[in-house]
């Protein structure tokens, strides 16, 4: 059922932002010039790789650092950031069916081998375009939190959490919240860290109601 909602709603979402797409095409090659799209090995169901699709938000070149990063980040791409117009690309992958329109972020690929074996649950779902997460504070958590929200979404998945979770990501969306951590333009590397309690986060405790299916 949620793949056929996935594809329900993806192709809908892609023929009427389709001008939308267009425009921003066209407008990032008149400011900043090819290429438009960023393709980035990220890390799917099971941990299979997969390949990522975003409009491109960073000058061309190697980074080193987050803070490097932060400083490639374009002018267009600051304001694609903020209104996750540079997500939009990434309904191809859910068409494709190597991720969803709800579940845990899918994070680069380098990453695998950080992972403690509670954090690597998180894999056992499609990736989403958003994810319970992404509604508690999306950059502003840190990666313990996100991991903490990821599994508790694992474990407690459901049709009515997916979409609290797509209505809640929708009003986030508009008023441009979480974006970033505090005064960061993008998330620390994930180094590693110590494995998540796999204890429901405290705002969900009392969320019973997403848990049934």
């Amino acid at each position: 059922m949620k793949r056929i909602f996935d594809l329900i709603i993806t192709v809908s979402l892609l023929v009427i932002l389709a001008p939308v797409l267009f425009l921003v095409a066209l407008l990032f090659l008149f400011i900043e010039g090819p290429p438009v799209l960023y393709h980035h090995q990220r890390l799917g169901l099971n941990g299979q790789a997969f390949t990522l699709i975003k409009f491109r938000t960073m000058h061309s070149g190697t980074s080193i650092s987050a803070q490097d990063d932060a400083s490639r980040i374009t002018g267009l791409g600051r304001i694609l950031r903020r209104t996750s117009l540079d997500e939009l690309p990434t309904l191809y992958n859910v068409l494709k069916g190597e991720m969803s329109l709800v579940g845990p972020r899918p994070l680069p690929v380098k990453y695998k081998d950080r992972f403690s074996s509670v954090q690597f649950r998180r894999h056992r779902v499609r990736p989403g375009i958003t994810g319970l997460a992404q509604t508690k504070g999306r950059n502003s958590l840190s990666w313990t939190e996100k991991f903490d929200y990821d599994l508790h979404y694992v474990e407690n998945r459901s049709f009515l959490m997916d979409m609290r979770i797509l209505c809640h990501t929708i009003f986030l969306v508009l008023k441009g919240q979480g974006v970033s951590p505090h005064d960061q333009e993008i998330m620390p590397v994930f180094m590693g860290t110590a494995a998540p309690s796999a204890k429901p986060p405290a705002s969900e405790q009392t969320d019973k109601t997403d848990a049934s299916d």
